[in-house]
């Protein structure tokens, strides 16, 4: 939508109100206060707020680096600043982009605490982060209250952009309902019809929320499961979970953990002895939890954001410029903050202002093509991308390489797997105001 559209589609209280004030975000503005809008000054603050202690901090503290790299290419150019129309080097509207960071700790008490103090203390116009889904879904409700756009990371769970919902909240990841339309019909094929599974899961909403969704697909398709065990976030010590699993009745193992759980977890599942039994998959791998298991998990199979190997220009430049200012591959946490921030700073370039509600509908029903994971779009009924999932399985050693260790063996078409704004967990969604109603 174009600013004039805004404008012709205004009340005549609205118009009135707006006249003479001309301006994108400073003292001048178009539109009234709203959460930390205007920005004033030549400097607009973002805030990272990610996982830099706890079980899910090195995925967070890859999303730090991308982050200030998106901020370095805002600022000065380089990367998608330099391929995207909507963008140019020299900020945000002709601002300086300066960053504040804080660590959630894998807690969403810790996580609200700190995006609190961004945007009241900070001025952040923008809280972005998250890898664990509660931290990621209380963040969000936060920034609804404040008026203040949130950008989620890495966040997997069905609720994120389903039951917990908000306007000012967007994903861009898929979610584990995705994750299970396109890896369950994968498995049925690489295992054979009528098998047994045992779920083993982290015990809160992401963990939840997969349990679930391959529940659901897998059962579609005639798969039994035999059981579902919990095991509380952070656990060290898989080895009594592994005694639990029913060897004789289990077929296929389901291992629903991630980051540091999944790095001890899945070592646990073969030191166990587990994989002379029974199929292993892990429907959500990462990059942590592939270099712990590296000597075990050559055909593993499972689902990731994205991957440095995918091959496009978008994906190409995006790991060029990580591997040239951090000497390593990036992973796709990283692809996800990267891609936040640049997908926020364009959408207020093309809406010409920082007004949280013009920039929310700016991007609402977005297409896109150009974060390096095909076409995608950002729906304006739930704010969840829907687009392409990655299917991967782990590399046999000898073929691994320090930054390469998964291989992408299959991907779900969008359509595939994807659903519509009435099914799944867009069926529960309710988004909530954009702020300006009442203007």
């Amino acid at each position: 939508m174009e600013r004039r559209d805004v404008l012709k589609g205004a009340g005549a209280a609205g118009i009135a109100g707006l006249a003479g004030c001309i301006g994108g975000g400073g003292g001048s503005s178009e539109y009234p206060e709203l959460g930390n809008y205007p920005v004033e000054g030549d400097e607009v603050t973002l805030g990272f707020n990610v996982p830099q202690s706890g079980a899910y901090a090195s995925e967070g503290n890859d999303e730090l680096r991308a982050y200030n790299l998106a901020v370095e290419h805002l600022n000065n150019g380089g990367g998608w600043v330099d391929m995207w129309d909507d963008l140019s080097s020299g900020g945000i509207l002709d601002k300086t982009v300066t960053s504040v960071s804080g660590d959630t700790a894998t807690d969403p008490a810790t996580a609200e605490e700190s995006a609190t103090q961004m945007i009241r203390s900070d001025g952040a116009i923008m809280i972005t982060g998250g890898v664990s889904s509660s931290v990621a879904i209380s963040q969000q409700k936060l920034c609804q209250q404040e008026r203040v756009q949130f950008m989620s990371c890495l966040t997997h769970s069905n609720a994120t952009q389903g039951a917990d919902c908000v306007r000012y909240g967007f994903r861009e990841m898929h979610n584990a309902y995705m994750t299970g339309k396109a890896l369950a019909p994968i498995l049925v094929d690489q295992f054979g019809e009528d098998q047994n599974f045992y779920s083993m899961y982290a015990d809160y909403t992401w963990g939840t929320s997969n349990r679930d969704s391959m529940k659901e697909f897998l059962e579609e398709r005639g798969w039994n499961q035999v059981e579902a065990a919990p095991t509380p976030l952070g656990t060290s010590d898989f080895s009594p979970y592994m005694q639990d699993v029913p060897r004789e009745e289990t077929d296929v193992l389901l291992l629903i953990h991630f980051g540091a759980d999944a790095a001890n977890s899945i070592p646990a599942a073969f030191d166990a002895g587990l994989d002379d039994d029974m199929e292993i998959v892990v429907p959500l791998y990462d990059k942590i939890a592939a270099n712990a298991a590296s000597d075990n998990i050559d055909g593993v199979l499972g689902t990731v954001d994205w991957n440095w190997q995918v091959d496009n220009e978008y994906s190409n430049a995006f790991t060029e410029a990580y591997r040239e200012a951090e000497g390593t591959a990036p992973s796709y946490a990283a692809r996800l903050a990267y891609s936040a921030t640049m997908r926020y700073a364009a959408a207020v370039e093309r809406a010409e202002t920082f007004y949280p509600p013009e920039v929310i509908r700016e991007m609402e029903d977005q297409t896109y093509s150009n974060t390096g994971i095909g076409e995608a779009e950002a729906r304006a009924c739930d704010h969840q991308s829907m687009r392409d999932v990655y299917v991967v399985e782990g590399l046999p050693v000898e073929e691994q390489t320090d930054d390469a260790l998964l291989s992408v063996v299959g991907t779900t078409d969008r359509d595939t797997a994807g659903y519509a704004c009435d099914a799944g967990p867009a069926a529960n969604c309710e988004l909530g105001t954009y702020g300006d109603e009442d203007n």
